[in-house]
């Protein structure tokens, strides 16, 4: 499952033990066993470059793909319960007060509301008719940006982008400790 990559790039395929393997082109920029470069710059480039593409795309729904991402993530836990804003932030690898920052436009339109949770203490997120209404003309463009981007790197590359951020996230999760120190 490879690929031939240009000189100066690297690319993960599956290892032989279910992990990833980094391959780089012989002579590549980075090909060492330390990278060159700032990971985290690197990772918000390419993040910023993806979500330029999803953002244009969505325009003609008038969302972004964080609020795009923010009405699926509600619709989806929606089917046990109303999510809190806490599960929201945890799914979506957040913390609380970035979410409820997020969640306000989408609040502010009518897409979402904001409700008492099973608790005093929690707060529920739900979908309104007008956000599923709003959802539904999107998920199209969501797809067309999903196709495009896949044009754009190939099936191969996106798999392996997938393993590679499917493998690592669990590795840097934040502890219940850090995350109170971090609110």
């Amino acid at each position: 499952m490879g690929f031939s990559a240009p000189s100066g790039q690297a690319w993960a395929t599956p290892g032989r033990d279910g992990g990833w393997r980094l391959n780089a082109v012989p002579g590549a920029v980075g090909s060492s066993a330390v990278g060159v470069g700032c990971t985290c710059f690197k990772l918000r480039s390419l993040a910023r470059r993806v979500t330029q593409l999803y953002d244009h795309t969505l325009a003609p729904a008038g969302l972004k793909v964080t609020q795009y991402s923010l009405l699926a993530h509600v619709r989806r836990r929606a089917r046990r319960a109303a999510p809190t804003v806490s599960e929201l932030a945890l799914a979506l690898f957040t913390d609380r007060t970035t979410l409820t920052r997020n969640l306000k436009p989408l609040i502010e339109r009518g897409l979402v509301e904001v409700g008492h949770g099973v608790d005093a203490r929690s707060r529920a997120v739900a979908i309104t008719a007008r956000g599923e209404a709003v959802f539904q003309a999107a998920r199209p463009l969501w797809r067309q940006a999903q196709l495009r981007l896949r044009g754009a790197v190939g099936d191969a590359r996106i798999e392996a982008l997938h393993g590679m951020v499917d493998a690592v996230l669990p590795l840097l999760a934040v502890t219940e400790a850090e995350a109170r120190v971090d609110a």
